[in-house]
């Protein structure tokens, strides 16, 4: 990420968050204690902020001034409230479409993902406030630009989200591999959809599965180990928008 978009020193990083600024992670030294910590703690967990405590070596090399035990990356793009972004959709008489990303690091992927949810309509991309790939520059050229124009949000809890959507009659559809995975085509993305889509390594993970509404695969010629995670997105939104646009007859 380039220098610009990092900040670091006691009050400059806490003015920023305080102002709203859209900090994407501030990491803080090891071994300090007291007020500072406390006030850094309470700012991040307010805010939304990941917080990662760091070796001050660490941060020397991250910071070419006096960091004062704290450094900060701001993001290249605005975080919005997913409760602000759901009643808008419905206000505006579309149906919803989400993906939210569990566990999605790669930073190649997490843009691939946010090109091909800016071509398919996705109304917003939902991430958790730890555990995902920073929307940083390399993210903005793997997304070719998508990630400037599309909603991201951010997230404290992705189970209390899946609940939240599901609450608002969003239902969640899953995508894994196993018993319960049923071809994509016999789901059905006409109704208010959040796509729910794990880490290569991982997947979705277990509990996020048995809550989903829904688990899906894509159907295979082979046995060859499964998609890339951006690619499976862009082959399950394509099946959301062929439904969304000619219905779903003839299955």
């Amino acid at each position: 990420m380039a220098d610009s978009n990092l900040i670091y020193g006691h009050h400059p990083v806490a003015e920023a968050i305080r102002a709203g600024k859209a900090v994407e992670k501030v990491y803080f030294q090891q071994g300090i204690r007291g007020e500072m910590e406390k006030e850094f703690r309470h700012l991040t967990k307010e805010h939304g902020i990941p917080l990662q405590v760091v070796p001050r070596e660490k941060l020397n090399k991250m910071a070419k001034g006096t960091h004062q035990g704290v450094v900060a990356y701001l993001a290249l793009v605005e975080f919005q409230s997913l409760e602000d972004v759901l009643p808008f959709v419905f206000e505006q008489g579309q149906i919803p479409l989400f993906i939210l990303l569990d566990g999605v690091t790669d930073v190649r992927n997490f843009g691939a993902i946010c090109r091909s949810a800016e071509c398919m309509g996705v109304h917003a991309v939902v991430v958790p406030q730890s555990g995902s790939a920073p929307a940083n520059e390399e993210a903005m050229k793997a997304s070719a630009g998508a990630l400037a124009r599309i909603r991201l949000c951010r997230v404290r809890s992705m189970f209390s989200t899946v609940e939240m959507l599901q609450a608002s009659g969003v239902q969640v559809v899953a995508t894994a591999l196993g018993e319960r995975s049923k071809p994509i085509f016999e789901a059905d993305f006409t109704v208010p959809t959040a796509l729910l889509m794990g880490s290569e390594g991982e997947g979705v993970h277990p509990k996020l599965q048995k809550m989903a509404d829904s688990v899906v695969k894509i159907p295979q010629a082979t046995d060859f180990d499964s998609f890339n995670v951006s690619v499976a997105a862009g082959i399950v939104l394509y099946e959301a928008i062929r439904q969304r646009l000619g219905g779903i007859e003839g299955h």
